[in-house]
């Protein structure tokens, strides 16, 4: 399961990295989207992976740690309305600038 979870970290990272790289709006936004997921699995990754164990100490003799599942359940609500603002952003400038790329130029001409 831990290898698992480093695997899907790791490829979200790199895709998040690899679309954050690229010249246009929508490809930025989807590539902070993938690297907040990224983050959001290593933070809840950091409670200790436990299977059928409470979140409740005390309770049992194993558990899992409620604090990581607060800062993912946190960084989710965050990450959304940053994305909606994010999006927001993007079609205003499209709209003032008449290009989607990020640093405002147009490059219709390179074949991108």
């Amino acid at each position: 399961m831990e290898l698992l979870f480093s695997v899907l970290v790791g490829l979200l990272t790199a895709c998040g990295v690899y679309l954050m790289l690229r010249a246009r709006t929508f490809p930025v936004v989807v590539g902070l989207t993938l690297l907040s997921y990224a983050v959001n699995l290593f933070l809840f990754s950091m409670g200790r992976l436990v299977e059928n164990a409470p979140a409740v100490i005390g309770q049992a003799e194993r558990y899992a740690d409620p604090v990581p599942q607060a800062l993912v359940l946190t960084a989710i609500v965050i990450g959304f309305a940053m994305t909606a603002f994010v999006v927001i952003l993007a079609l205003r400038v499209r709209g003032e600038l008449d290009t989607d790329h990020v640093d405002g130029r147009d490059n219709a001409g390179d074949g991108a």
